[in-house]
């Protein structure tokens, strides 16, 4: 039987001789493909845009337009908290524009208020410009 179990542990070595070449070799192959691949940074926009909810977009344009190096920073940061996890849901416009009014930025925004009249929505200065032009004729 010592000549069996001579033959085994051959065996069981040849094996693992074998395993570990295919393992070395599937780890130069897994290190040279990521050599190959360039490392892609996304910029820090491109980040918070990819988490910004409804109307977040819009808040960022017009602050970008009117605070444009404070915004830099607060877009950087903010890209900086999403890659790190610590910032995990959605950024609609009402948070982000909170956080810019918060820090002292005081971003304006467009405001219209559309009323239904006739079955479609109109603007409300539309509506009282010709609600008082009504009144003049009578």
């Amino acid at each position: 039987m010592s000549a069996e179990d001579s033959e085994l542990e051959r065996l069981k070595a040849k094996r693992l001789a074998e395993m570990q070449q295919n393992i070395s070799t599937q780890q130069k192959i897994d290190k040279s493909t990521n050599d190959q691949q360039p490392k892609v940074t996304k910029h820090p926009r491109d980040i918070l845009v990819e988490y910004l909810g409804f109307r977040g977009l819009e808040v960022l344009t017009n602050a970008e337009f009117q605070f444009p190096n404070d915004t830099k920073m607060v877009v950087e940061k903010l890209a900086e908290l999403i890659t790190s996890g610590e910032i995990a849901e959605k950024i609609d416009g009402g948070k982000l524009l909170m956080l810019f009014r918060s820090i002292g930025l005081n971003i304006r925004m467009e405001t219209k208020i559309n009323v239904e009249q006739d079955g479609k929505f109109v603007s409300l200065s539309d509506k009282l410009s010709s609600h008082s032009s009504d009144d003049g004729d009578e």
